[in-house]
């Protein structure tokens, strides 16, 4: 074959020419060791993970009148904390999202959703739920009493958040008038449908609440 016929037909493949089966095994060696790469940095990356509750926070709180030290999560919610680790069941976890009003405590004579409220947020104040709000002669709350009068609960899930609702409601003096206070209790919900009877309790509680606060404040 002279010069030109080399030209017309081409060059010579090479022996070392990758061909189909020589590229898919090739691709499979690389995929496997980046595999193994991954999984050792993986593992690097879990032995150095920080132990549990290396995050903690010190957090000094006062639960219905008790001090309290305690470690917590910086995520951890107050509800969690009132429920998981103090063993307070009496504020409820409804919708988690803030829009039941069944976990409802207070902070510093304030209503809160506790399962909105970061539980290290309330480091220095003094949360109060349904546990402690009653009277130290042992009787019942005036809102807790007018709540059993005018049969203000039904299943009794709502009621711990219901109340707690209710005695900020007078609190706050939003509980002059029936229109009043459905409006300012709207953020709680009762499934069961007794605000009729909710909103009656709280219009014959406010009197006796309010002169408990003032007592209390004097």
């Amino acid at each position: 074959m002279n010069q030109l016929q080399q030209n017309a037909a081409g060059p010579v493949p090479a022996l070392n020419t990758l061909n189909r089966r020589t590229f898919m095994m090739t691709t499979a060696a690389s995929a496997g060791a980046a595999a193994s790469a991954a999984t050792g940095t993986a593992a690097e990356s879990g032995s150095a993970a920080p132990p549990p509750g290396a995050g903690s926070r010190e957090t000094r709180v006062t639960i219905n009148g008790k001090p309290h030290q305690l470690k917590l999560e910086p995520r951890a919610s107050l509800l969690d904390v009132l429920r998981e680790q103090l063993g307070l069941t009496g504020a409820k976890k409804g919708c988690d999202h803030g829009q039941c009003g069944a976990c409802t405590v207070h902070v510093d004579g304030r209503r809160v959703a506790s399962c909105l409220t970061l539980a290290v947020k309330t480091d220095g104040c003094a949360v109060t739920t349904i546990e402690g709000i009653e009277p130290t002669d042992g009787t019942l709350h005036p809102m807790q009493q007018a709540f059993l009068d005018h049969d203000a609960l039904q299943c009794g899930y709502c009621t711990p958040g219901q109340i707690m609702a209710a005695i900020a409601c007078v609190r706050e003096g939003h509980a002059t008038s029936e229109a009043q206070i459905r409006e300012y209790m709207s953020g709680n919900i009762c499934r069961c449908g007794a605000y009729t009877g909710i909103v009656e309790a709280i219009r014959e509680a406010a009197p006796q609440v309010l002169r408990m606060e003032g007592r209390r404040h004097a």
